[in-house]
């Protein structure tokens, strides 16, 4: 089915792609000199006109399609110059695997750019940002544009100028980190980020649906229970499934039954589990779920005697990544490993708000339109499918089910056993490390030879060179989740890459005992020089040697490559397997997405059982009796088009699950999310302003306003009068004040709180000048921050126990609001109220 929108928006462009190559044919004679000179044209003709301007884009496009030649030798498609444009509306570039996202993206980055307000490029992993931006600042050094690049390893002033180039490549958790971290900066300086402007977001539903379940937060250490945690993990021994509790796999939640509750109690000699004096609870359930549906070496592994995460979207392991709330230490509880400090949220933000946050979004995907109501509805960017250069010729068999799980192992293993003989490609994705490592143990078993990508750290160092080899002959390649890989299998091999290994094996035979200094980035770069010059260019005579190598090679592999990429063809081309349906049709179509490169022939097959997570937890008694009905053998396939029916719809069931858990999240944030503009927006303030003064009398007249309502409210109350009084430090009869009206009495704190403060400032310029500004500036953030943190704490309660509202037939979600507005509302005036406090009563013993 044509999706009309789609369609029209293709239709659309036909006549803007066409002027782009007018002008990239007349640009093409431009000499280097000229072509740098572009960037200063356009940004000229950006400041009497609109990012909107069709001409500059026309030429902006053009100008960059030349720069791309150059520097690659790649000439643009023009869906890719299409894929530009639907990313410069701020919407997401459906395009599949192999169809050049990485530089379609650089042609509406350009053309922000030259805006002079910076444009970030987000990726999933330091690996593909790195790539990237190489990539680009090799584009780039054509037009004048500096490209910058952050990951985990960037220091903070280094970072500081990365984001002042015109483009920055970044990670979307390092962005988020930075921005919660330059909201917590305690001096003006020690912000990094500069204006949220324009977004482009590789695999950007990796980034914004995977990802968007789990906020970002950043914590501090707490006190360590490490009794509650073990004490715990024993009493969850003790407690038996289905009995004492029951688990929840949809929600990953554990429920304690009644039996359970009184088998707790008895044991921890309590008299109520659910006393909120009492800590028990938490412990016990974040113990359960650690039995029942965290495991080892599929949602973690033990590494370096620490339990590692594993990303369950691209089977990455997460490298300093902790689970919230005391899991992880029941975790460690479990399996026996230190306990660590549980955290603290200091700072916390969903990818959702953080996104929001920029002018303007976009995205590229090879898998979004599953979840395009979704994108419309919380990022209002609308799925655009982007048609492949070259017709996709990939077959996408049915399905095949199986009774019994262990026979659909042992028909993926003779399946892989009968491509190996013919010599097929073959890529088999898993679910977990488990499941690959069993299927490797077939294998072994079987005598076929195979690579193996997971999260394990000794599989991880060989990634790149295994999806390199999975499209050659002979080759079959286990690997768990393959999104965001970001290497595309080449049929035959990649030749560039293969003669790259062979150059620098041979350099390291060659050369290594006379250079003690030969590590990898000197070979890269002696790999470079060979390629950048011919051997006319070149006098040193190691360089002319393996100039000549590296020709030889080139014409070898170009020969064996297309060979036997030929000879793939003829068989099929990339044969891909799943092993199981991912809980969303996305992840399946990205495992699918592997095969068919480029126009090349493939096909995909997925072999599934009755024991599969997604039958057991969302497949229902439906599909099994489908199955049970056609009365067949266990060990023989189930293929029906009925079967693949109910399948899809289980996965739209899950689909539509997880969505409303996000926009749950979603909603739930957005109220919290107001309150931290507004609480960051008053830091900023304080931080920017050299006169923090003004802020101080502010949040005095506010808090006496406050305190007189509340004093004339309860009648004249005395008390009220001489808190006042001492918190404004200032000495003056109770009777002469409680005799005047609400505004001559307002207006007589007023004027004596600035008298009162001006000889506090002239006391304290005279002990030290600028001391009273120093002050204030720590007064107001440090009691910002700790009321914040506090809050934070208190809106996380509030969500955990206002669901049970439901049940007294009110909205848990209208209830949140305004008890958040409440909680707000007292944190702004603790606030002030302990700032002036602080300022107006301090006393300071100034050391010589």
């Amino acid at each position: 089915m044509i999706n009309l929108f789609s369609y029209n928006s293709i239709n659309q462009h036909k006549n803007t792609i066409k002027k782009i190559n007018e002008m990239y044919k007349h640009i093409k004679s431009y000499p280097d000199v000229l072509l740098a000179e572009q960037t200063i044209k356009l940004k000229k003709m950006l400041s009497s006109s609109d990012i909107k301007n069709k001409k500059i884009l026309t030429e902006a496009f053009a100008t960059l399609k030349e720069a791309i030649f150059r520097a690659t030798n790649l000439e643009l498609f023009d869906v890719q110059l299409l894929g530009g444009i639907i990313l410069n509306n701020g919407n997401i570039a459906e395009m599949k695997t192999g169809e050049g996202k990485t530089l379609v993206a650089l042609l509406p980055a350009y053309l922000n750019s030259l805006l002079d307000e910076g444009v970030h490029i987000i990726t999933v992993n330091d690996y593909l940002a790195e790539r990237d931006a190489n990539l680009a600042k090799k584009i780039f050094s054509y037009l004048d544009i500096e490209v910058g690049l952050i990951t985990q390893t960037t220091t903070s002033k280094e970072r500081m100028n990365e984001y002042k180039c015109d483009i920055t490549y970044i990670t979307n958790s390092e962005l988020g980190f930075d921005y919660l971290r330059d909201n917590m900066a305690i001096h003006q300086n020690d912000i990094i980020q500069n204006v949220f402007s324009y977004a482009i977001i590789d695999e950007v539903d990796s980034i914004l649906i995977d990802e968007a379940r789990t906020p970002l937060i950043i914590s501090g250490a707490t006190k360590i229970q490490k009794n509650f945690y073990h004490n715990a993990e024993e009493v969850s021994k003790v407690l038996e499934k289905n009995i004492d509790y029951n688990v929840d796999e949809k929600s990953k939640n554990t429920i304690l039954t009644a039996q359970g509750i009184n088998k707790c109690e008895k044991i921890l000699n309590i008299n109520n589990l659910y006393d909120i004096e009492n800590p028990w609870i938490k412990y016990i359930i974040n113990s359960l779920k650690a039995k029942e549906l965290f495991l080892k070496n599929k949602d973690y592994i033990i590494k370096d005697n620490q339990i590692t995460i594993v990303d369950e979207f691209t089977g990455r392991i997460m490298i300093g990544r902790r689970w919230s709330d005391g899991l992880h230490q029941a975790i460690e509880a479990k399996e026996n490993i230190d306990i660590e400090a549980e955290n603290k949220t200091l700072a916390s933000i969903t990818y959702q708000n953080l996104f929001l946050l920029y002018k303007k979004i976009s995205g590229m995907t090879g898998t979004a339109k599953t979840e395009e109501e979704e994108f419309n509805n919380i990022y209002k960017m609308n799925v655009i499918n982007i048609p492949t250069n070259k017709k996709c010729l990939r077959k996408d068999m049915p399905d095949l089910v199986y009774k019994n799980e262990y026979v659909k192992w042992q028909s993926i293993a003779h399946e892989c056993l009968d491509m190996y003989k013919i010599g097929r490609p073959t890529l088999i994705g898993t679910t977990s490390i488990h499941k690959s490592e069993l299927l490797s143990t077939m294998l072994k078993e079987l005598e076929v030879p195979h690579n193996l990508l997971n999260a394990k750290p000794e599989n991880i160092i060989q990634e790149s060179k295994i999806i390199l080899e999975a499209g050659r002959k002979n080759t079959i390649t286990i690997a768990t989740n393959m999104a965001g890989r970001g290497t595309d299998i080449i049929l035959g091999g990649n030749i560039e890459k293969i003669i790259e290994e062979e150059i620098k094996e041979y350099i390291k035979e060659t050369f290594n005992n006379v250079e003690n200094d030969l590590n990898d980035t000197k070979i890269n770069s002696i790999i470079k020089k060979i390629k950048l010059y011919s051997t006319n260019n070149i006098e040193d005579q190691k360089l002319i040697k393996l100039n000549k190598i590296y020709n030889e090679l080139e014409k070898k592999y170009t020969k064996l490559c297309k060979n036997e990429k030929d000879y793939i063809l003829n068989l099929g081309g990339l044969y891909v397997i799943g092993t199981e349906r991912h809980e969303s049709r996305r992840i399946d179509n990205q495992l699918r997405g592997r095969s068919g490169r480029q126009g090349d022939k493939g096909t995909s097959r997925f072999f599934l059982s009755l024991q599969d997570n997604l039958f057991r937890i969302f497949g229902g008694n439906k599909i099994e009796n489908i199955i049970n009905n056609l009365n067949i053998d266990n060990n023989a396939p189930i293929e029906s088009i009925l079967l693949t029916k109910s399948l899809d719809a289980a996965q739209k069931k899950v689909e539509a699950y997880f969505y409303d858990i996000r926009k749950q999240l979603f909603e739930y944030d957005e109220v919290i999310h107001n309150q931290r503009k507004a609480i960051y927006k008053e830091r900023k303030k304080i931080l920017t302003h050299v006169f923090t003064r003004d802020c101080i009398i502010e949040y005095g007249e506010q808090t006496i306003k406050e305190m007189l309502n509340i004093y004339f409210k309860n009648k004249k109350e005395e008390k009220i009068l001489k808190e006042i009084i001492k918190l404004l430090n200032i000495k003056t009869d109770t009777q002469e004040l409680a005799n005047m009206g609400s505004i001559q009495l307002k207006s007589y704190l007023n004027e004596q709180l600035r008298i009162s403060y001006d000889l506090k400032e002239v006391y304290l310029e005279q002990l030290r000048p600028g001391l009273i500004r120093q002050l204030e500036k720590y007064y107001l953030l440090q009691q910002i921050d700790q009321a914040w943190q506090e809050h934070i704490d208190k809106m996380s309660l509030l969500k955990e126990y206002i669901g049970w509202r439901s049940y007294g037939q009110q909205d848990p979600l209208v209830e949140y609001k305004n008890e958040a507005f409440n909680l707000f509302i007292n944190m702004i005036t603790y606030i002030r109220q302990t700032v002036i406090y602080l300022v107006m009563r301090s006393r300071l013993i100034i050391e010589p």
